[in-house]
């Protein structure tokens, strides 16, 4: 599948670069404000917060909050999948994702966390999720046979998917052990009894999700600040907390596994 996609991209990006006369004849002066305002009409919903030169000449980077694509200078032709480096075999477009996503770790709210702790609990991760999401569910079944983890969870519900999420949600925090309640919903399928409670940080954490492009669930950050996407497997994650503790983000990442987002979507290929 990935041999397939690979190809499919290589074709689409062969064709756009066939194509210099037309850049010649239809680049404007301000490129970033062309790109911007025609994708942002042409894909109702999708938010250009960035356009910066990609390394293919005539190739510009657009990112559009959780994803990069690649434009002409017109907006006219997009380009959707990892841009790939053949000489030292690297993803370009994960790494530039990387980078992007990257956060300051310590500035995370944590006091608007539920904090479950695994074993000793010495290694640490971020997680926003919301509480109806099936992936996340699929990702506490993976974190079941891990330990010596603490798992910060912010309560990121999205009702457009899930319709009593943030019932669910409110819930959740308003219980006398946020930890047990979230576990048993998740893992047991034990609904919380409905319930409000002063200082709840749902709304709190909507615009923290929002300012930070995020999307869909889960989302994970590691302690060095790298932002992981997807229900990834126990060992993936294991790896991921593994590298954490070495240093500052760095590297190459894998596309990511899936999520759960809400419509519209930024321009994307099929089948994600």
């Amino acid at each position: 599948m990935r041999t397939r996609r690979l190809i499919q991209v290589l074709a689409g990006l062969a064709a756009v670069l066939a194509m210099p006369a037309l850049w010649a004849a239809d680049a404007k002066p301000d490129v970033a404000a062309t790109i911007k305002r025609n994708v942002e009409a042409r894909f109702p919903g999708t938010k250009v917060i960035d356009v910066q030169p990609s390394p293919l000449a005539g190739i510009y980077e657009v990112f559009v909050g959780d994803r990069i694509v690649y434009s002409d200078p017109n907006g006219d032709y997009l380009l959707v999948g990892s841009l790939l480096d053949s000489r030292t075999r690297s993803d370009l477009t994960a790494a530039r994702m990387e980078e992007r996503g990257t956060i300051d770790f310590k500035s995370l709210p944590f006091d608007k966390a539920i904090k479950v702790v695994r074993g000793n609990g010495k290694r640490s991760f971020a997680v926003f999720e919301d509480p109806d999401c099936p992936f996340c569910q699929k990702l506490e079944h993976e974190l079941t046979s891990m330990t010596d983890v603490t798992e910060y969870i912010f309560l990121f519900p999205i009702d457009a998917l899930h319709p009593q999420a943030t019932v669910h949600a409110h819930a959740i925090w308003c219980a006398p052990d946020r930890a047990l309640a979230w576990t048993q919903w998740l893992n047991q399928k034990k609904p919380p009894p409905p319930a409000t409670c002063k200082n709840d940080p749902i709304g709190e954490l909507q615009k923290l999700g929002a300012k930070l492009y995020i999307d869909g669930t889960p989302t994970m950050y590691m302690s060095n600040g790298k932002r992981v996407t997807g229900a990834i497997p126990a060992a993936d994650l294991e790896k991921e907390l593994v590298a954490s503790t070495a240093g500052p983000a760095s590297g190459n990442p894998v596309a990511p596994p899936a999520a759960d987002r809400p419509g519209p979507a930024p321009p994307t290929a099929p089948n994600r």
